[in-house]
């Protein structure tokens, strides 16, 4: 099931899932109209030539999440192992290629399921070829990819969530509400459907729902409302027809407040489109049971809803399941993972100011600090 990418890209295996879920990256809500200005107002699609990878992406928290991951690899060392990692979010490779740059003996596997994200991290990555497997995969499907690949156990992994910067920079993309572009919203454009399948199909009480949950939106009834009756004039096509709708309704007041109006609809349709918050509770858990004993995980959220699943699953692993009054705490009911950050961790304001995009990271990490079962 595995292929090759080509001559100068690192191994690619292209293992063909089902389920349409989250990945990668950093979501910064003023990046949105940030990421318009990289085609010279030629319109959606059209670029000069394209910067490197390298510049394109800024890993956010790169050093810290390395720092975080690299006790895991040492423990595989003196196990006269060889570590492994796993960028579950592969994006654009800024993470991988600093792993790979810093730990010489490092096996990564990167996965992500937006081909042309495979594609240039590929490239960047072309140097470690023998070091690295490329899957295009969702990464909630972590313990599939790893028995395809005959590997039992990781000692390091990595989640960015969110929107990546390659999908936010792509203007035909549909990720933006900064610019007018089709509506499409999609991280794997080969699959599933888009936003304006969601605006244009469901239900009013579909599109309240999903914008005040996802979006955490209080004008959401006020915004499906107008969407379903544009939509009987004329289907949704573009982003900025959605974003016409939306500044229709809500109060210009807003905005001085709440960012851009259409700034948290749009989130939730992106979410909506890419079960991304469906995909995530399943993938911590399953990150979790891939760990190899002293492994870590190391997670970027960029919104509370994000965060709030990858605490609960931290803070459960780390208690004692013990029944409450039994006499001794068996192994099975000891914790699984200690956690290594008090609360969330944030990027300096230094970073931030190289890195806008940094803006709304929390970072949190956790040790596995009991065996796995034996399958």
């Amino acid at each position: 099931m595995r292929s090759p990418a080509g001559p100068s890209a690192a191994n690619l295996a292209h293992l063909p899932r089902s389920q349409a879920g989250g990945t990668v990256g950093a979501d910064g809500d003023l990046v949105q109209g940030a990421a318009g200005d990289n085609d010279g107002g030629k319109g959606p699609g059209v670029t000069d030539q394209p910067k490197p990878t390298s510049e394109r992406h800024v890993p956010v928290l790169r050093d810290r999440c390395i720092n975080l991951l690299a006790p895991g690899f040492e423990a595989a060392r003196l196990r006269g192992e060889t570590p492994i990692a796993v960028d579950a979010t592969l994006g654009m490779g800024g993470h991988s290629e600093a792993m790979l740059q810093r730990f010489p003996d490092l096996h990564l596997i990167g996965i992500d399921r937006d081909e042309e994200a495979l594609a240039l991290a590929g490239e960047r990555l072309a140097p470690f070829a023998a070091r690295t497997d490329l899957v295009h995969a969702v990464y909630d499907e972590i313990q599939d990819v790893l028995e395809d690949l005959g590997v039992p156990e990781v000692h390091g992994i990595l989640m960015d969530l969110g929107v990546s910067s390659l999908q936010l920079d792509e203007r035909g993309r549909g990720f933006a509400y900064s610019f007018d572009a089709p509506l499409d919203m999609r991280m794997d454009t080969s699959r599933g459907q888009t936003a304006a399948d969601v605006v244009n199909t469901y239900s009013e009480e579909d599109l309240v729902r999903i914008i005040r949950k996802w979006g955490e939106e209080k004008f959401a009834g006020r915004i499906a409302n107008r969407i379903v009756a544009a939509r009987a004039v004329k289907p949704f096509t573009t982003t900025g027809e959605l974003v016409e709708q939306i500044r229709s309704v809500v109060p210009a007041s807003a905005a001085k407040s709440g960012g851009h109006p259409a700034k948290r609809t749009f989130q939730a349709l992106r979410i909506e489109v890419n079960e991304e918050l469906d995909v995530l509770e399943r993938a911590v858990p399953a990150a979790v049971a891939s760990l190899a004993l002293g492994g870590r995980i190391v997670v970027m959220s960029y919104h509370s809803l994000e965060d709030k699943i990858v605490k609960g699953v931290f803070q459960a692993r780390s208690k004692s399941s013990a029944p409450l009054g039994f006499p001794v705490e068996l192994e099975e009911h000891k914790p699984e993972l200690k956690t290594l950050t008090k609360g969330t961790e944030v990027p300096t304001a230094v970073e931030i100011a190289e890195n806008p995009r940094a803006a709304s990271a929390r970072l949190r990490a956790a040790e596995r600090i009991r065996a796995r079962r034996a399958a």
